[in-house]
This record gives structure tokens, sequence and C-alpha cells, in this order.
């Protein structure tokens, strides 16, 4: 645990996350972000999700640009949580190879999530992130801070 002064304010505890932490704070938010690239281009896609098997479950439309985009990609999906009035929270990132699950068993057991697009469909696919390297952390504003209100 490290304690840093931002600003010459009081001072904030940034703790790193080991993997159980962080698989924990996953499992309590249900939209993250999925960077990957397109067209050679960075992009940072808002998504719904699920955990499980090791793995984060990304429901998006069958034969969806999102799918055909990240199809045996390394890619980087991550989520947090953020406190408006403190300044804390925690954010984890997850890395690993994305893949279009096609099995129907692999098919079949994400559809048992309850995992849905933003935008409905009647006919659903979902991609899978394997956890290959999982990182997160946690910041806390010093215990006699006093949150203001802008």
């Amino acid at each position: 645990m490290a304690v840093v002064h931002i600003d010459g304010s009081l001072p904030w505890t940034a703790e790193a996350l080991d993997d159980v932490e962080c698989r924990r704070l996953m499992c309590t938010a249900d939209v993250g972000r999925l960077a990957f690239t397109e067209g050679a281009l960075p992009v940072v896609q808002p998504v719904r999700f699920g955990i499980g098997d090791g793995q984060v479950v990304i429901p998006t439309h069958a034969g969806s640009r999102l799918g055909r985009a990240v199809r045996g990609a390394v890619v980087a999906f991550e989520v947090d949580c953020l406190d408006r009035l403190t300044g804390g929270g925690w954010t984890v990132t997850a890395v690993g190879p994305a893949r279009v699950l096609t099995h129907p068993d692999e098919v079949a057991g994400a559809a048992l999530l309850g995992l849905r697009t933003w935008m409905p469909t009647e006919h659903y696919g979902y991609v899978a992130v394997q956890i290959s390297l999982l990182r997160g952390y946690r910041v806390r504003p010093g215990t006699d801070r006093t949150p203001t209100l802008l």
C-alpha cells in the first residue's frame, strides 16, 4: 500500500488488489469497457458483461461488428467504480484473447448468465475474453478528508 499526496491535500492510499479481490469486484458490476482495435484504430466500447468459467462473457448480436473485430485478438476489458463524493474507488483490468462462442454448450452456458445487449435482439451471440492477465487497484482518501460539493 502506498500513501500519496494529491495537490498538497491529505494523504490518499493506493492499494494493489490480488486476483481474488479483482474477480470479486468484477462480479459487483454489470457494465464495463472493452478495448480492441478495428481497422488498425483503437476502439473502447461500453458493454454489459458477466463472469463465467474464468472469462468475461459479453453479449452481442449474432454476427455483430464487435464479434468480427475481436475474434482471436488480444483485448483489454476494464471495469471500475468511483465514488463521486470522496474521489475514492477501484479499477480492474483483464487482458486476454477474445473469441466468439460457437459451441452449442458454451452458447447455452452463456445464455444462462441472463446477459442482454443494450439494443434488444432475437439472436444473441457471445464474445468471451479469457482472463490471462488481471490487475487492479483501490484508491482511498485519508480518513479525515471532508468531501466538498461544487
